[in-house]
């Protein structure tokens, strides 16, 4: 039996989920079975639940690429050419 102090891990369906955050149920099936999302069936019929920490992940690691994608576009925009002026040639 878990210890009264250990939080149990509170555990959505994917219609919650899908809800939360604004997508197909069918996108949230698909984030679990790429494992980008931690879920598992459980119950009679089986049925897919998302657990509630994974969807905190999955959140701040869509903000992380989204910072590294701002970055990459930031320095490919600071590496044009044209603000550098033509490439230098050795040898002339």
């Amino acid at each position: 039996m878990p210890d009264a102090s250990t939080p149990v891990p509170r555990h959505l369906a994917p219609a919650q989920v899908a809800e939360l955050l604004g997508v197909g149920v069918d996108e949230i099936v698909a984030l679990i079975l790429e494992g980008r999302l931690r879920g598992a069936r459980l119950g009679v019929p089986a049925a897919w639940r998302v657990e509630e920490q994974s969807i905190a992940d999955y959140l701040a690691e869509q903000a992380e690429e989204a910072r590294r994608m701002a970055l990459w576009r930031q320095a490919n925009a600071a590496s044009f050419p044209e603000l550098w002026g033509p490439p230098l040639r050795l040898g002339d």
